[in-house]
């Protein structure tokens, strides 16, 4: 399918490894004009380097006083995607104020701050996708993970309250929510997990593979493709929604 955004502009959070370098990738196959941003430099350099050569800028999502000047350097986009990493592992209860502040703060507020910013370009342009990634624990909550289920879930919330307000200029504003994905940060939540519960990494794999119909985990490219037709003209009738990708994983109606 021709997804038609051949020439469009994108700028991929995290876009140097797991599933952001997967969208990134499936965005600049379609001929978008793709930047990627995070905070690991080398890591960020490689990866601009294996799309072709695709722009790259150092971000990290905990300093909200360089959002400002970082929006200025990579210029104007049509396309935002959403892409942060997770808070340390852990339940929800107990949690020292500080955890919850500085998890707030670069999964949550900084997506908030940098839309803010891009936005009033698509709003002009009368074109634009916001895209954010989530996951399965927004709906689903995650034993290992209280504070990313939590703030996930207010992204959820978040989007859909953005999307009918941008609605009429042209710009969709939708949810990716990712299930189980073979990513370095899904085998880490294993080994949380098996470290919780004292048993072994494969054990809770082969659980976590029978709690999932397909009986597997996504690769990356599976959860990419479904974010780049979001992001094409295509899906220029679909907003305020989220598109879960999870094997069939979330159950519920």
């Amino acid at each position: 399918m021709d997804l038609k955004i051949e020439g469009k502009r994108a700028l991929v959070l995290g876009g140097n490894r797991g599933m952001g370098l997967a969208i990134a990738g499936a965005l600049a196959e379609e001929g978008v004009d793709v930047t990627i941003a995070a905070r690991d430099e080398r890591v960020l350099a490689a990866a601009a380097a294996g799309l072709g050569g695709a722009r790259a800028f150092h971000l990290d999502l905990a300093d909200a006083s360089s959002f400002a000047a970082f929006a200025e350097a990579v210029g104007d986009v049509d396309i935002l995607v959403n892409n942060t990493g997770g808070p340390p592992y852990g339940s929800a209860l107990g949690r020292a104020p500080s955890d919850w502040e500085e998890s707030f703060r670069t999964m949550s507020l900084s997506v908030i701050r940098l839309t803010d910013l891009f936005l009033p370009a698509m709003r002009r342009n009368g074109w634009g996708r916001i895209l954010t990634v989530v996951s399965t624990g927004a709906v689903q909550p995650i034993p290992v993970l209280g504070i990313s289920n939590t703030l996930r879930a207010g992204l959820v919330a978040w989007a859909k309250s953005l999307a009918p307000e941008v609605a009429t200029d042209g710009v969709t504003v939708n949810v990716l929510m990712p299930g189980r994905v073979a990513t370095e940060r899904v085998h880490l939540t294993d080994q949380a997990v098996a470290e919780r519960e004292k048993i072994d990494v494969e054990t809770v794999r082969q659980r976590s593979f029978s709690q999932i119909p397909m009986g597997r985990y996504a690769t990356p490219g599976e959860v990419a493709a479904v974010a780049a037709f979001l992001c094409g003209q295509p899906a220029s009738y679909v907003t305020g929604s989220v598109y879960r990708v999870d094997g069939g994983y979330v159950r519920h109606v």
